[in-house]
């Protein structure tokens, strides 16, 4: 159920950081009530899943899928492109994730 928080956490921060694009400098108001919900939102699920997962293993989790969903949010909206080095990047943050989330030590205890 936890997992379940922190993928609609990761969600929130998602749609919070890439309503900072349209926001134009804190300046609209949507956007602006976009992202306070936002990370507003994915801040308390996150606050949740800390009680009972690894803060270092629920962090990589939360900021290492929130990178590539919101670059992946820049290309599909945005029109901005990813060279190979980002996307190589984006695929070693993933790899990274996923080693701690079935790995470690700490993501078991």
């Amino acid at each position: 159920m936890y997992y379940l928080y922190l993928v609609v956490a990761v969600a929130f921060e998602v749609a919070g950081t890439s309503a900072l694009k349209l926001s134009q400098g804190m300046t609209r108001p949507i956007p602006v009530v976009v992202v306070v919900l936002g990370f507003g939102i994915s801040f308390y699920l996150f606050s949740l899943v800390l009680q009972y997962l690894p803060v270092g293993v629920v962090y990589a989790i939360w900021s290492g899928l929130g990178i590539v969903l919101v670059d992946l949010v820049g290309v599909l909206f945005f029109r901005q492109r990813l060279d190979w080095h980002a996307i190589v990047g984006m695929v070693l943050i993933l790899t990274g994730v996923v080693m701690m989330s079935l790995f470690s030590n700490d993501a078991h205890s």
